[in-house]
């Protein structure tokens, strides 16, 4: 697979590992679990490991690489690398010593920034201090839903240097949401076979909240529920919608 990305907030991915398990209602229509699928029927030997068939599915059972390590240290040019579009660095199957090593190769090449992406929040919070924290690590939660709202909370007390949220699929309203000590929030729809409705008001909610505490805000998507051709294009957007910004860093101001 190129490590180049189609995602709208990052440039390139990392997977030092693959494969992951369902835990919460925003895993229901995992897109890395449909491609994991079809990577193990075409070969792919990062994806001949089958998981759980409860919860996880073929060549998506966890699976660590060490042979990818080395991966960033042959890029050149800077850029922002999401890591494990493909799993869950977090996943309680991933030794804490290969994190570590994850997070050494982070701090080893500071030309790049690192998107780190979780639904294991507790396991985060619980093993923060027995990590080195990067400067140019960006850690991140989802929060798909208002029951997913403590996983903010176990993020806020990671001493990462950008704290950020994504709230994709939103799957429902985060009336109590609380970005204090969050730079950055991620908001958007579902699309594909199975998307879920997300209603535009509740994106609207978040964009103001974010507003209101000073936090970054990047509107990604609104759902192919809502479009299916134009849910991507932000020229289509509601108007109050149309924002993409970025976490204010040393190197990078929102736009």
């Amino acid at each position: 697979m190129s490590d180049r990305s189609s995602i709208e907030w990052t440039e390139a991915t990392w997977n030092p590992t693959t494969g992951c398990d369902r835990v919460s209602a925003g895993c229901d229509n995992c897109y890395a679990l449909t491609l994991s699928k079809r990577l193990k029927a075409m070969g792919s030997p990062k994806y001949q490991n089958d998981g759980d068939p409860r919860t996880s599915g073929p060549g998506f059972g966890l699976t660590v690489h060490p042979q990818a390590l080395t991966v960033p240290l042959k890029w050149r040019t800077p850029r922002t690398v999401f890591v494990n579009s493909m799993s869950d660095l977090f996943h309680a199957r991933v030794p804490l010593d290969y994190v570590r090593q994850v997070f050494e190769v982070m701090a080893a090449t500071p030309q790049h920034t690192y998107q780190v992406l979780t639904k294991r929040a507790r396991r985060l919070r619980q093993v923060a201090d027995r990590l080195q924290w990067p400067d140019n690590l960006w850690m991140g939660v989802s929060v798909e839903s208002a029951k997913e709202l403590p996983r903010v909370e176990d993020l806020q007390q990671v001493p990462a240097a950008v704290r950020f949220l994504s709230c994709e699929p939103l799957i429902g309203p985060l009336p109590e949401l609380d970005v204090s000590g969050i730079d950055w929030v991620i908001v958007g729809g579902e699309s594909g076979a199975g998307a879920r409705p997300m209603d535009l008001a509740w994106a609207g909610d978040i964009v103001e909240t974010c507003r209101t505490s000073g936090s970054a805000v990047f509107v990604k998507q609104l759902g192919s529920c809502w479009n299916k051709t134009h849910h991507k294009d932000i020229e289509q957007f509601p108007t109050a919608l149309r924002v993409r910004e970025y976490p204010r860093t040393k190197d990078r101001a929102p736009a």
